[in-house]
């Protein structure tokens, strides 16, 4: 009787580790499928007229439709003689002594203005590649560009970079200067923002402040993909030139953070 109760236990256990054995198999299958289905997921289509999205590492990046009142602050970086020479994603050849720069999504022609916050120089290039991909930083200046604004020392610095238009003309191929001329189609419709806030309650109540001293102050919505911002802004001006002079004479009086940038359309 002891031997056939000890052949019903043994049974009964080895069927209990086949149950475990079979939903461990079950549930490494499902990972499996789950992990290859997450792997093979594709960008969304892109609309006529958009840049395709790419890859790098294990991120996609989508490159925005324009440049219309874009602005970013982060960090600058800068890249010289390894890669002078070489092909830039829009096909011309990288020329470490031209006033150029990279950046993960912008249009590619886009003119921007660089501000140095930390010595207050300003630089003006124009995107003609991809980059940078280290986390934090948001433009790669070309030698000459780095030098003029002061970093090449340091290798990298804070910075604020405003999106001014286009240009009419690709810079070719082997020049040393900013030969190309800037489209300023943002003209007639520059402002001042003075904040941006995920809280609008709070951008509502710097807006009542602001109203006592300026025209024009007004409140606009940006989504940048995760968050909605709410950002105040002040004035209307017909050129960049109008604007950053408004822009000092709000700094002046005490709004240390307010920057000139292109209204949005």
């Amino acid at each position: 009787m002891q031997d056939v109760l000890k052949i019903v236990m043994a049974f009964n256990s080895t069927k209990r580790r086949f149950h475990v054995i079979c939903r461990l198999l079950a549930y490494s299958g499902l990972a499996l499928l789950l992990f290859y289905g997450c792997s093979s997921v594709k960008p969304p289509p892109t609309p006529p007229g958009h840049s395709k999205p790419y890859k790098i590492g294990k991120n996609w990046y989508k490159p925005l439709a324009h440049a219309r009142a874009f602005s970013q602050r982060g960090k600058a970086s800068w890249y010289g003689r390894k890669f002078h020479g070489r092909k830039t994603a829009s096909g011309e050849i990288y020329n470490m002594y031209a006033m150029t720069a990279a950046h993960k999504t912008l249009p590619l022609g886009t003119f921007v203005r660089v501000h140095n916050l930390k010595n207050n120089r300003k630089i003006d290039v124009r995107i003609n590649d991809r980059g940078p991909f280290i986390r934090g930083r948001i433009i790669d200046l070309s030698y000459t560009a780095a030098k003029k604004l002061g970093i090449v020392g340091s290798g990298t610095a804070p910075v604020e970079i405003v999106a001014l238009g286009a240009v009419s003309k690709p810079k070719t191929a082997g020049s040393t200067g900013p030969s190309y001329v800037p489209v300023n189609y943002y003209q007639g419709s520059f402002t001042i923002q003075i904040g941006a806030f995920s809280d609008r309650k709070n951008a509502e109540r710097l807006k009542r402040r602001l109203n006592r001293s300026y025209k024009n102050v007004h409140i606009t919505t940006y989504y940048d993909g995760y968050d909605t911002f709410y950002r105040v802004r002040v004035g209307i001006c017909s050129t960049l030139e109008e604007a950053e002079a408004y822009e000092k004479i709000i700094i002046k009086n005490g709004y240390k953070d307010a920057f000139a940038i292109a209204e949005d359309k």
